[in-house]
């Protein structure tokens, strides 16, 4: 291991394995079981604990808490964290620690906190002061507004918005905009689908189907007739999402 970039008032409990190229700042504490691999950079202040894997390329930022003396936590590759964020800091309500899968690509802005067993997809936002209680699952290409909380063994599908200062206690479907304290339905995310999908037919038939089965409330029945029989992919992964959750 090279020394060459970790600051001297860096203190590493023996047993860490940090990669030669890893950049680490002022004051950071990384604990025992903490794998730091290749291109990670780590600003002033940041502590690190627990059974942690930090995949290549992960910058986090200073002020941040990671782990505690018994989670287990992985962080996929190129995430950014930002200042002040805790994720697995704390022990559930209940004394365990459920493992927390944060995945690639992933910005979380500053005071983010997450809580035991959240797993995150890849390409999540999570924007400033935003939190996720324990157990919520946020499926990939999610963004959540500044503010806002998802309320625990909730799950959020792929590419939801949510809008600032709301508060989520439900499932939200695939492809949606959502937003209020309480959280709901206010339509889909189309230029989240633009963004994601170049067949214009794929999202004139989520259109469609959205209009049947949340039209005029949800209607899991059907949405699970059209996830059985439907060809489209994407009409399958959202209805499929519907007939399953608990809205």
């Amino acid at each position: 291991m090279s020394k060459a970039n970790i600051h001297k008032s860096v203190v590493i409990e023996d047993g860490a394995k940090i990669a030669s190229d890893v950049v680490i700042g002022h004051f950071c504490n990384i604990g025992k079981d903490v794998e730091l691999k290749s291109g990670c950079r780590l600003e002033s202040n940041v502590i690190l604990k627990g059974k942690l894997t930090v995949d290549e390329d992960v910058k986090i930022f200073s002020f941040t808490a990671i782990g505690n003396e018994d989670s287990e936590i992985e962080i996929g590759t190129k995430t950014h964290i930002r200042e002040f964020s805790q994720i697995g800091a704390q022990e559930a309500d209940d004394g365990t620690n459920k493992k927390i899968i944060i995945g690639a690509n992933n910005f979380l802005m500053g005071y983010v906190q997450i809580l035991s067993g959240v797993e995150m997809g890849d390409f999540c936002i999570l924007t400033n002061a935003v939190k996720l209680y324990e157990n919520v699952k946020c499926q990939e290409r999610v963004i959540v507004g500044g503010l806002s909380t998802v309320e625990a063994n909730n799950t959020i599908g792929t590419g939801v918005m949510i809008g600032g200062a709301s508060v989520v206690n439900h499932d939200i479907p695939p492809f949606t905009l959502v937003e209020g304290n309480t959280a709901t339905v206010k339509g889909l995310n189309i230029i989240g689908l633009r963004r994601r999908l170049e067949n214009k037919d794929d999202i004139e038939e989520i259109k469609a189907i959205y209009k049947k089965v949340l039209g005029d409330g949800v209607d899991k029945k059907l949405a699970r007739e059209i996830a059985d029989t439907h060809e489209n992919e994407y009409v399958k992964k959202f209805t499929s999402f519907i007939a399953n959750s608990n809205i």
